[in-house]
Parts: structure tokens; sequence; C-alpha cells
């Protein structure tokens, strides 16, 4: 008989007392019970709390089993009421406990579900002597069983792994019929299911149930009922009981995903609402690409080969020459057109920004995200994304942009779920990107996933025959735009702006006539191309002096000093004794420098 003080439970039989396993930091219960058998007073240990995950529900079963000298345990049931608890007491509480969760999750908000579901399955196994409880959605392919809800005791610490496919197979094809399956000993599954014999005893497991979640005709997945050292009897009363406990949860988890998916969708559209209306504000209404020049129709036929396809398009010109309408033409003519094109400008946005515009951020990803955003991937599933000056784009978020194109996944700021999305990727570029791979400022892994299918604009001074066309177009639309009624334009103003070399492009032409529209009083435009200026001209200087001038700004930026990583030879790239050198021939004092 143990020394220590007895701690009674409310079940007859069963109490504790406290102690300490060896090299354990707190204290636990030990639980005893208290029987006769064969005219004798039986006084026997049973578990340890943290130990051995023993309960006073369990304890009190154990205590049944003995009583009754039966291997399986009987759950003790009275005539009529078989599968429920044993006392009238013990019934009545688990009834109230299924009345408590079908009202709780009737109107329950739909972000306290996940954690309500755990606290009902704790609920449910401690009512009934339960050891684990795994709630389990099938993958869209119903080819995967992954967890998202368990509840186990702290002593249990051999989780289920978070996915399951063969060793479930079994199980996931009955109740994908919509059948239950349940077993007493792990030898009561079928001959041939050895796999699953050996993996749920490697588990622990002495006894299980497994009930489909169904929804309507949808069954989404499975919950699962174990019970751990001790063989249990699944009756029918008990299954029926547990199957309504599993409609509720299923229910419950149904509607926060149909309210997710709505506020996913709302959120998309949204976001897509104010993609449409920045769209607006800038005035994209010269969507369509002008031109009759053998330049601008061999663009033309690589837009209409390539808009058909998925393919990555890498539209390469000089500022201005028209990169993005190109792109919102392969848009147009793609089986993307029904959805809004989406576009960022990678230059436009500072680096520290950027990821999360392009990726979105997860709630709590950084100080001020009080909510989670839908990053301009998110937005373009299902279109185009058109990434503007993408030779801008930091080194570090290259390897981010590459592993999208290449798998269509990338993980939220914040976060470490994998989110897919079917995306259409255009990027332009008015730089040498080849240049950039091998001065080692842009990927070239990422530049020849992106040059797959290259589009080169022409800058305008090399199509002079289409400008007359262009003026027209520009006319036309700022003719609806300002209310006026220009019909003619001289030739002799066209032959001048086909001379112009035109350093802005397109968009200095389309600038230009939006100046003279504004400027011409009758039906007859009045147009000159820009004046050309001189360059300024400044007198000519030795090379020493230049040196010498130049050496002196660094020195006055550095306040005299040679050395050291804000030092003028570091900002020169030169040996800091070659600069003393070099400033001693050419006659500078340092600090007179300075002063």
């Amino acid at each position: 008989m143990p020394a220590k003080k007895r701690f009674k439970t409310r079940y007859t039989g069963v109490y504790y007392i406290e102690g300490r396993a060896l090299g354990a930091r707190k204290k636990e219960r030990i639980y005893y019970i208290i029987y006769r058998c064969n005219g004798k007073n039986i006084e026997e240990k049973v578990g340890r709390q943290f130990q051995d995950a023993m309960t006073p529900a369990w304890a009190r079963d154990i205590r049944l089993q003995r009583i009754e000298g039966k291997k399986k345990l009987p759950m003790e049931f009275s005539q009529g009421t078989e599968g429920m608890p044993l006392s009238m007491e013990e019934r009545l509480q688990f009834e109230t406990l299924i009345s408590e969760l079908s009202a709780k999750f009737i109107n329950l908000p739909v972000d306290l579900i996940d954690d309500d579901i755990e606290n009902g399955l704790k609920r449910v196994c401690e009512a009934l002597g339960l050891h684990r409880s795994l709630f389990l959605e099938f993958s869209k392919e119903k080819k995967l069983l992954i967890t998202t809800h368990a509840w186990s005791p702290p002593a249990i610490d051999k989780p289920y792994p978070l996915a399951l496919t063969r060793e479930y197979a079994y199980l996931a094809g009955s109740v994908l019929k919509g059948e239950v399956v349940s077993f007493s000993d792990p030898d009561d599954l079928p001959e041939e299911e050895a796999d699953l014999r050996q993996y749920v005893r490697a588990f622990g497991a002495m006894s299980g149930l497994a009930l489909p979640l169904k929804v309507g005709e949808n069954i989404m997945g499975m919950i699962t009922w174990e019970s751990h050292g001790i063989r249990r009897e699944w009756s029918k009363v008990l299954v029926d009981r547990l199957r309504l406990i599993a409609e509720i949860f299923a229910n419950a988890l149904s509607r926060k995903r149909s309210e997710e998916a709505l506020r996913a969708l709302k959120d998309q559209l949204q976001a897509e609402n104010f993609y449409l209306l920045d769209e607006i504000k800038l005035e994209h209404s010269h969507n369509k690409i002008l031109g009759q020049s053998d330049a601008i129709k061999k663009v033309l036929n690589q837009v209409e080969n390539v808009a058909g396809t998925n393919t990555t398009v890498l539209i390469m010109g000089e500022t201005g020459t028209g990169k993005e309408v190109a792109a919102r033409a392969i848009h147009d003519l793609s089986p993307r057109k029904e959805r809004a094109i989406v576009k960022v400008n990678c230059s436009a946005l500072p680096a520290p920004l950027i990821e999360s515009e392009l990726f979105g951020y997860a709630k709590g990803a950084f100080s001020g995200a009080d909510t989670s955003k839908e990053g301009r991937f998110g937005v373009a599933h299902g279109s185009t994304l058109f990434l503007d000056e993408i030779g801008d784009l930091p080194l570090e978020l290259q390897p981010k942009l590459l592993r999208v194109l290449q798998e269509g996944a990338f993980e939220r700021l914040g976060s470490s779920l994998t989110t897919s999305v079917d995306v259409r990727v255009i990027a332009a570029t008015n730089r040498d990107l080849a240049r950039l791979v091998k001065e080692g400022r842009f990927r070239s892994d990422l530049y020849y996933r992106l040059n797959i299918y290259p589009i080169s604009v022409p800058p305008l001074r090399d199509r002079p025959e289409d400008i007359p066309l262009l003026v027209r177009g520009f006319v036309r639309q700022f003719c609806d735009l300002m209310d006026k009624a220009i019909d003619t334009v001289p030739a002799e103003s066209l032959a001048a702006l086909q001379r112009y070399d035109w350093p802005g492009n397109i968009r200095e032409l389309r600038n230009l006539v939006e100046r003279a529209m504004i400027l011409s009083k009758g039906t007859v435009l009045q147009i000159e191309p820009p004046a050309a200026t001189e360059p300024e001209m400044h007198p000519v200087m030795s090379m020493d002096e230049m040196q010498r001038k130049h050496i002196l700004s660094v020195l006055k930026r550095t306040g005299g000093r040679i050395f050291g990583d804000r030092g003028a030879a570091k900002l020169l790239s030169m040996n800091p004794d070659t600069l003393r050198s070099r400033m001693k021939r050419l006659g500078i004092d340092r600090m007179r420098g300075v002063l």
C-alpha cells in the first residue's frame, strides 16, 4: 500500500497519489484502482498521468474490465443503450456535450472554427476515455489525406505525418464509399492490410474507428478515434453518436471553407478593380499597335504567333517604343483576355516593397501588417502579369521569380504555406540583360527562362514611315478627349516630324501631338518637331587639370580622409599610396582642398 496521501476521483474505486518519476522536474498523478475479485480486495497501480497518459476515466474502464474478467473493454452499457457510458449521469453528460457542440458551431465565427474543432476533439476523447483523434481532409485529387486538426494527451508524443497516402489507402477507399471502418484490435483489419496493421501499431493504437466527413453528397475527408493500451468495442449506438459529432465538425469546416473561398474571390475582384482603376487613371486608351513599316510588321507577326500560347515573353526596346502596348496586344489575343492584365513596374517600387507587392504578405508578417494582402501574382491568377523594367528587379528576389516561372508556386512574405498560381508572365526591359548577366547583376538562369521568346520593338527613328499613321491615330484619340475637330495635318509638318530623331520615341511623339492639339484653334493641326538644342560648350581642360578637379571634389566629400572605407582612395578605386603620389604630382594639398 502506498504511504502517500490518497486523493479521490469522481469514480468509485479510483484514486491517485502524487509522485515524481526519477529525473522528472514536476509531480504527476499516479492512479490506483480498488476492486473485489474472487472474494479478495485487490489494489492495483494502473498508470501515470504524463508517462502513460492515464486519466480517471481510463482507470475506471480498467477497473470495470478487471471486475468483469473480460479481455475486451466492456464500455458498460445497460439494456437498450449499448455503446454508451455505464451510468445514467455519464450518458446524460455525453448527450449534453453533443448538444453543446451542435449549438456552438451553428453560428460560430469562421476564424474560431479551427480552434474549437480541436477543443471539441479533446472534450469527446476525455468524455469517452479515448487517446487520440485526427481530422483529415482529402486533397483535390483525393489521393492524399491531410491532417488539419488533431488532439492527443501530452504523453502521446508520436504524431502522425501531416499527409497520409499509401498506408491509409484502405481507410481512404472505404471512407470514399461512405463506409465506417472500425477495429478492436489491429488483427481485426483485413488480412491483406498488413502495412496498415503495422502502421497503427507503430503509432500506439490498440483500437480505432474511422468515420466519413460528409457534407451533402461530398465526402471531404474522415475523422478517426483511437484507444491506446486498451481494447475497445465500437457499438452501433456509440458509432452513431460519433457520426453525429463528425457531421457537426464537417458542416462547420465546410462553412469556413465556403466563406474563405468567397472572401478570396471578393478580395481578388476588389484587387482587380483597384488595378483597373489604376489603368484608367493612366489612360491606356491607345491599345493598338499602329504602323506599316517592315520593322513593325515583324513585331506584329511575333505577337500573333506567341499570343495563343502560355510561353513567357521578353519584350526589349528603348524607353517609349511601345513595349507595354505590345504586351497588352499579346494578352488581348490570348485565351486569358477575359481577365484583366496586371502590371508591375519593377523600377517604380523601393526594393524592400517589391517582394510584398509581387507575392503578398501574411497577417503579422511585419509591423503594421494587420491583415493579409494578395500580391500581384495572386491577383493575376488565370491572367497575365506584365513585369515592366525587369532589369531593375533586385538580385535577391530573382530566385523567387524564377521558381514561380518554373513551378507556378511561391510563399507569401511571412508565411510558410505554398501558393500555386496559373499566371502567364510577359517581361519588358530597356536594358541589355545579357550584359547585366556578364556583370553579375542579373541571374543567368532567370535570363534564359525569360528569353524563351524575345521580341525587339524598334525605335521610332528606325520606322519614320509609321509617323503619319501614328500622328493621325493620336489626333483621333485627342479629338474625342478634347471635343475638337482636327481634320488636317499639313504635309510639311509630317515631313519635318519624319526628319526628327525622336530620342523619346512614340511617347515623345504622343506628348507633342497632345500639346499641339491644345494650342491649335481651327481644324488644322499646327505641329512642329522640337527645336534642336546646341550642346553647352565647356572650355577644354588638360587631363591633369581634370584629374586635379576630380580628386579635389572627392577629398571635399571625405573631409580630407584618404584611407579607410570612407576615404577618397576607396571612392576612387585607387591604392592609397598611388593616390598620395598622384596628389603630390598634381600639387594637391588635401587639407587646403577641403577648406
